[in-house]
């Protein structure tokens, strides 16, 4: 009896629960009731979280970005194409086994009829026989200069990938490191905007309560208002632009979207020692991966060109064959053929001649490229002194700027709250604020970049990171 007066009360619990349930709903507050929500919703079906830091980043970018992995299926392909090349310089060996049932028309190899009478024939056709042939054959190129410079040629294009594959590594890691930045700088716009949200709700509360006390108008407040509504729209977009810089950054990690990135590393100023231009340069050129691989284009070029003009030189090989042929498998014998050919290129209607002179377009080609990419060296080491030189001077203006905008600020709101000024000069104030927390995120990004630039010029980007 005792549990069911317990039960019955329990029902009654969970009705009455039921029953206000709705109503209570309106009491509670919304942040709170939207906070757990989102919690429920997080929990239930969030992203995975992966935290990078810069170095991180970039380590997963080398392993799985696109055009890195293209480019190392393209050293495949030349080491390959190597092989193939040096395959004509080794020996070549095949073997065939052959049966076959056949009759001969001895008129066609010029015997008449009358000298086939005086063998027993009474036909020029013969009877049906077999034949059973197993042979093996050897193609030995003993000398070939054309062979020889092509199989050269194609070991420099390996050469040639290989280092292209390597420009294209630190081109990814120079990349993949501006992306980051650029992330660092979204999720610090939107702190910015947060931190104007949250000054904006200050002084319209200094709004209301100076209107409150007689002090200011209903236009100082519906200012602020307005204020605070632009902050509101500011911070959506930077909200996307966050969002976006986070795609971005996925895409050349390589990774799947389906992540939630958490970036650990700041956007903060680093001291750098100044550089002097000529010092730069000549680490350049002695470290960039480009310069490298232009002349061994050139020799690879060279090479190509050197192996059509020694198709003009006469090559010698071996040729040989041994097996067993017979009209029966039991009754074949022994055969062999061993022979030296000296093949002599007298006219091939000009042929080779039009591939000379395209190769040697190709050789000229490099020449000039080699002029463009050094100059191209020479301009990006530059640029990059000038980029880093003057964005450290911004940083230090920001800063300085920042500070008196702040200042400017605090004198506005006092002047405000004593009666002593208008709102419009908070609204300036207030203004003037944003503007240099956004001339500070930019100084910084600029000055992070400019290190990621001035390194990747120097062909030095993985000692900085």
């Amino acid at each position: 009896m005792f549990f069911l007066q317990r039960r019955m009360k329990a029902c009654l619990r969970c009705l009455l629960i039921g029953l206000l349930a709705p109503s209570l709903l309106f009491f509670l507050p919304s942040r709170g009731l939207g906070e757990g929500v989102a919690g429920t919703e997080e929990s239930g079906s969030s992203p995975p979280e992966l935290r990078l830091s810069l170095r991180d980043a970039i380590q997963a970018a080398i392993d799985n970005n696109v055009n890195v992995r293209l480019l190392k299926e393209r050293i495949a392909a030349a080491q390959a194409q190597a092989d193939v090349s040096l395959g004509a310089l080794l020996p070549n060996v095949s073997g065939y086994v052959n049966g076959r049932n056949q009759t001969v028309n001895l008129a066609a190899f010029g015997l008449p009829a009358d000298r086939l009478s005086g063998l027993g024939l009474t036909r020029s056709v013969t009877e049906p026989f077999e034949v059973y042939d197993a042979r093996a054959t050897l193609v030995q190129n003993i000398f070939s200069l054309s062979l020889i410079q092509r199989w050269r040629a194609a070991r420099a294009g390996v050469d040639v990938a290989s280092l292209e594959a390597e420009v294209t590594r630190r081109d990814v890691m120079a990349t993949v490191g501006l992306l980051y930045i650029e992330a660092l700088r979204a999720d610090e716009a939107v702190k910015a905007r947060e931190a104007d949200i949250e000054l904006s709700r200050q002084l319209l509360k200094l709004a209301k309560d100076r209107r409150a006390a007689g002090i200011a108008t209903g236009l100082d407040v519906t200012r602020e208002e307005v204020q605070a509504e632009h902050n509101k729209q500011r911070m959506l977009v930077s909200q996307n632009e966050q969002e976006s810089a986070r795609l971005n950054l996925i895409r050349a990690l390589g990774i799947t979207f389906d992540v939630r990135l958490v970036l650990t590393d700041e956007l903060k100023f680093v001291p750098v020692e100044p550089q002097r231009t000529d010092e730069a340069l000549t680490i350049a050129r002695e470290q960039r991966v480009e310069l490298k691989a232009q002349e061994n284009r050139q020799k690879l070029a060279a090479l190509s060109l050197s192996s059509v003009a020694g198709e003009r030189i006469p090559s010698l090989s071996l040729n040989g064959d041994y097996g067993w042929i017979g009209t029966k498998p039991e009754d074949a014998l022994a055969t062999r053929a061993v022979g030296l050919t000296f093949s002599v290129p007298i006219f091939d209607g000009g042929q080779r001649e039009g591939r000379i002179s395209e190769t040697r377009s190709r050789v000229r080609q490099e020449l000039i490229r080699m002029k463009d990419v050094s100059d191209q060296v020479t301009l990006e080491v530059r640029n990059a002194l000038l980029t880093l030189d003057s964005s450290t001077q911004q940083v230090s203006v920001a800063e300085k700027g920042m500070e008196l905008a702040l200042k400017e600020l605090t004198f506005a709101r006092d002047r405000f709250a004593a009666g002593l000024g208008t709102h419009i000069e908070v609204t300036n104030a207030q203004t003037s604020v944003a503007r240099a927390r956004d001339n500070q995120i930019e100084a910084l990004f600029r000055f992070n970049a400019s290190r990621i630039n001035l390194a990747r010029a120097k062909g030095e980007i993985e000692k900085l990171f």
